[in-house]
């Protein structure tokens, strides 16, 4: 499976396993990577359509959003879920990695990540808009990191959000931030793109990541 690597500029750090969105390794995503070593952290992004759609990089406009929508229908979920958990191991082991491996995800991702945390022991997690949480979250007492969610309350695609909100005040180690926005507010190519919520749910996340997994 292909793993680019992004490097801070002291060369070592923690790391993060940035998960994709539906559209792949696309300008947007490699932007937070950047943005994350630029913190200081060693960020990976797992390929995760390399079974069936390998370099796969979808448009944001109407057309690129229904062809990667049927891109992500070939996805075997439980397989991306072990490519996640394969993803933090290989970060561990390299030597550029110097404290914990944390992951973090946008939509798909976001599912991705909250799915990882359950199944495996990141140092940290950050599940952005993951449409899949809410029907997941009654498994939130096998996260044993600090995890922390984002959602829009106007996303059409989420409308369960407020399961999340009732399970994380019932969990230790567990925070949500809500955003007054739609889907996907915080990838400007998109079309639900929110900049003052986009911005402050970065800062949060940033806040979390120091907290969590100091670089």
């Amino acid at each position: 499976m292909p793993l680019p690597v992004w490097l801070p500029e002291s060369g070592s750090g923690p790391g993060i396993v940035l998960i994709q969105e539906i559209f792949g390794l696309d300008g947007y995503l490699r932007g937070v990577a950047e943005k994350l070593a630029a913190l200081g952290y060693v960020v990976a992004v797992p390929e995760l359509f390399h079974r069936f759609q390998p370099g796969w990089v979808g448009e944001h406009d109407e057309a690129g959003i229904q062809k990667s929508m049927e891109v992500v229908g070939n996805l075997d979920f439980l397989l991306a879920v072990q490519d996640v958990v394969a993803s933090v191991k290989y970060l561990r082991d390299l030597p550029e990695v110097t404290g914990g491996v944390g992951v973090l995800g946008f939509c798909l991702g976001g599912t991705l990540a909250y799915a990882a945390a359950v199944a495996s022991d990141p140092d940290t997690a950050v599940s952005f808009y993951g449409s899949g949480v809410p029907d997941q979250i009654s498994t939130l007492d096998q996260v044993s990191c600090p995890i922390l969610f984002h959602f829009g309350t106007e996303d059409a695609f989420i409308t369960e959000y407020q399961k999340v909100v009732d399970a994380v005040a019932a969990h230790d180690g567990a925070e949500i931030h809500l955003e007054a926005a739609g889907h996907a507010y915080l990838n400007h190519l998109g079309p639900w793109y929110d900049k003052d919520a986009a911005d402050r749910a970065w800062d949060l996340t940033a806040a979390f990541l120091a907290r969590t997994l100091p670089a």
